[in-house]
């Protein structure tokens, strides 16, 4: 089984995918303006989390002044901070938010990851790109042995775990339409796999997710652990 240390390894050193490459760097370059004394990561950014995690939790992509500045999933934007917070609650994360790769923040039994592991432009990776990354996401799994959940962070992240545990034996086709707080699970010592609307910002301005809607995800998550 490979480690999780040498599968971050390999993420943060591969350069599979020329477009988002490019993007990443340029990104970097430029800044945004209130980041401008920064230094960005600007590279591929690996998962986070606690190695003996029964809880996966599958994203999208980094985020191009979030996780691609600060080198850290899901850290240091809008969606992080939604998502981290609901963590806090659920008893995941020892803070309720995180702003940099060394803010203090611990996880624990959870693991993040993402379908997609460089910023993509528009945050849609093409369908290649997701191709190109899915092998992380499988790989991640394997060096997870103790994951008995899946919580899949939109259509794009639950298309790339279908996919994975369909590799293993999973019966996914025709995919479970997505719900949100929707559990499907595939027997044969399988992790269940929970759906939920994206932590995005255009999904929690506007509503489609509020904190609530996230709490009950993750209390549905909680109540199919071994250990609560």
């Amino acid at each position: 089984m490979t480690s999780l240390s040498a599968i971050n390894r390999r993420i943060i050193s591969c350069d599979l995918c020329p477009r988002l490459r490019a993007y990443c760097g340029r990104v970097a370059a430029e800044k945004r303006r209130a980041h401008r004394d920064e230094t960005y990561w600007g590279r591929p950014v690996p998962g986070l989390g606690d190695p003996l995690a029964q809880l996966l939790i599958v994203g999208l992509a980094p985020g191009a002044h979030g996780a691609n500045r600060t080198g850290r999933i899901f850290t240091g934007d809008s969606s992080g901070d939604f998502l981290f917070r609901a963590l806090h609650r659920a008893g995941f994360a020892n803070q309720p938010g995180s702003r940099s790769r060394d803010d203090g923040l611990v996880l624990t039994g959870a693991y993040i990851s993402a379908a997609a592991r460089c910023a993509p432009p528009a945050n849609k990776p093409t369908r290649e790109e997701l191709d190109n990354c899915r092998p992380y996401l499988a790989a991640e799994l394997g060096a997870l042995p103790e994951v008995e959940v899946i919580v899949a962070l939109g259509r794009i992240a639950l298309d790339a775990v279908l996919i994975v545990l369909g590799d293993l034996g999973a019966a996914v086709r025709p995919h479970p339409p997505f719900a949100h707080a929707r559990a499907c699970s595939f027997g044969g010592g399988l992790p269940t796999v929970i759906t939920s609307y994206h932590p995005s910002r255009q999904n929690t301005n506007t509503g489609r997710l509020t904190e609530p809607m996230f709490d009950e995800v993750f209390r549905l998550a909680r109540g199919r652990l071994t250990i609560q």
